[in-house]
């Protein structure tokens, strides 16, 4: 058995893929009426059908998972996380470790959790 891809759930398709794309250099592989494959195995599903498939609820700012992201120059990531999207909610600000790995936390537009953290 192998893991394909991992399934995120958004509001709006398009400014998601710019989201995506612009942070993350993630690219559009299949885009069919609702759900899109980005590059890396990132699947972006609207909200509606989503609710109709599982008949449930969509609950943004969870907790429950989490992306995450390596990126060598962290402080660079960040500026170009707070140009792009000045409004970005933070979980938790650039924060150094004693294990040697910086990470920063903060929510995507639908609420969906990202670390990003430097390797190692």
């Amino acid at each position: 058995m192998k893991l394909k891809n991992v399934l995120i759930v958004v509001k709006d398709i398009e400014r998601s893929k710019q989201f995506y794309r612009t942070l993350f250099g993630l690219d559009v592989v299949l885009d069919n009426a609702g759900c899109v494959i980005l590059t890396e195995g990132l699947v972006l599903q609207k909200e509606d059908i989503w609710r109709k498939t599982l008949g449930k609820d969509v609950i943004p700012r969870n907790h429950a998972t989490e992306l995450y992201f390596e990126e060598a120059n962290i402080e660079g990531f960040v500026k170009k996380l707070e140009e792009f999207y000045p409004d970005v909610q933070y979980v938790t600000q650039p924060t150094s470790y004693p294990w040697g790995k910086k990470i920063v936390r903060f929510y995507d537009p639908d609420g969906n959790l990202i670390e990003v953290g430097t390797p190692g």
